[in-house]
């Protein structure tokens, strides 16, 4: 099978969850024995070397980058309010990219253009003006019910006013994309019956995103006990959101002055306003060099989202990594754990501090729930068993033309 895949987002170094995502998509892809051709925009934010990605996944994934400043602006904001279309989407689809995708479907002959996310779905008519293959969108979130919950808790009634305005534009333009697909390939369950809820027939499959298990190395010999940390990208408004809350309700109010606990805020476009609270045991560091060092040497991961949709990878890495994981239910969404087994889903701040502090008093059931952790991505998330599944999905979209 030879699949076009095209992302918004060049994935390498796989350091984020998106990135992650589509690394892995491509490398279950190649090790199913798919002929990969990765054609992606590489933001000026999210800006990856090509010299730093590995040659033989530059050859497997016949990869191509597209540089692009996608940067929102004030001015690129207002104006947008004079026209029909979602500024969310919009920054992504330039001349440029549509040259490159033309000039690939014009080389070669594809099965399946399979589109990582919303955000590259506008090239669709240009896709099917040069080309016969099936086309599949990738939803990593359900976009436009991360936004519903975002303008649910904004203060502001300007903002409130203004997000309100793209995310109708989001959802007009989401809900008319997954129509126009032959294929939908959601990340959750939840997220499947949500766009059934909402009217599509698309055909459709669950595809959760998957773990390279040999990447994640467990090494407890260097965990510092009763270490808390978060560590997520922090250019993710649901994220800012989720440590906010956690700061002001559960830090601040219950767990500064515990002596045992040292929090650690990690990740990648940290504010200069968490920076600044670096002192005693909240330490802000940002960016690090290597994940997999940083969650052997902390203990316990806390997930405190708000808002979002999708899954979080993040938590999916946390378990391969043994970790003991409290998270919110909406942090959890999409994600078959269990209570108090393999993950802690705490909703209030109370109950989030209850957990962290039982967690600092029982290392029998800190060990138990890692353990539990890593045993559940083994038995559900090994990445090319996952992909296989989901190839087989699109053989019978290629077999009922």
């Amino acid at each position: 099978m030879r699949i076009l895949q095209i992302s918004n987002k060049a994935p390498y170094p796989p350091n984020d969850g998106s990135s992650i995502a589509v690394y892995n998509m491509a490398k279950g892809f190649i090790n199913n024995g798919a002929e990969v051709h990765l054609l992606t925009i590489n933001t000026l934010k999210h800006y990856k070397k090509e010299n730093e990605i590995p040659q033989d996944f530059l050859e497997q994934s016949h990869y191509i980058a597209v540089d692009r400043d996608t940067a929102v602006t004030p001015v690129g904001a207002l104006m947008n309010l004079f026209s029909r279309e979602s500024f969310f989407v919009s920054r992504f689809v330039f001349k440029e990219f549509e040259e490159k995708i033309i000039e690939k479907l014009k080389a070669h002959q594809f099965d399946v253009v399979h589109l990582e996310g919303l955000f590259v779905a506008p090239y669709i008519p240009i896709i099917r003006k040069h080309s016969k293959a099936k086309i599949t969108i990738r939803t990593h979130n359900v976009e436009h019910l991360i936004w519903d919950r975002l303008i649910e808790n904004e203060k502001s009634a300007v903002k409130r006013k203004y997000l309100s305005i793209q995310n109708a534009r989001l959802k007009k333009l989401e809900l008319q994309i997954l129509k126009e697909a032959d294929g939908i390939v959601t990340i959750t369950d939840y997220d499947k019956k949500i766009f059934e809820q909402l009217g599509i027939k698309t055909k459709a499959v669950v595809s959760p995103t998957g773990i390279v298990l040999d990447r994640y190395a467990i090494n407890r010999s260097i965990t510092k006990t009763n270490s808390v940390f978060h560590l997520a990208s922090m250019d993710w408004m649901p994220n800012t959101e989720a440590v906010d809350w956690f700061l002001e309700k559960v830090w601040a109010k219950y767990l500064n002055k515990e002596n045992n606990l040292q929090f650690t805020l990690a990740g990648r476009f940290m504010p200069d306003s968490y920076l600044k609270q670096s002192e005693g045991n909240l330490k802000v560091i940002g960016s690090i060099d290597d994940n997999i060092q940083f969650y052997n040497e902390h203990e316990i991961m806390m997930v405190p989202l708000q808002s979002g949709s999708g899954m979080r990878i993040k938590i999916i890495e946390g378990m391969a990594m043994g970790k003991v994981i409290v998270s919110t239910s909406i942090g959890a969404e999409g994600i078959p754990v269990t209570h108090n087994q393999n993950i802690i889903i705490a909703d209030t701040p109370e109950d989030f501090a209850k957990a962290i502090k039982n967690l600092s008093t029982n290392q029998e059931l800190k060990t138990e729930i890692g353990n539990n952790a890593r045993k559940f991505i083994e038995d559900n998330f090994e990445n090319t068993k996952l992909i296989a599944e989901l190839l087989k999905f699109y053989e019978l979209l290629i077999k009922n033309n």
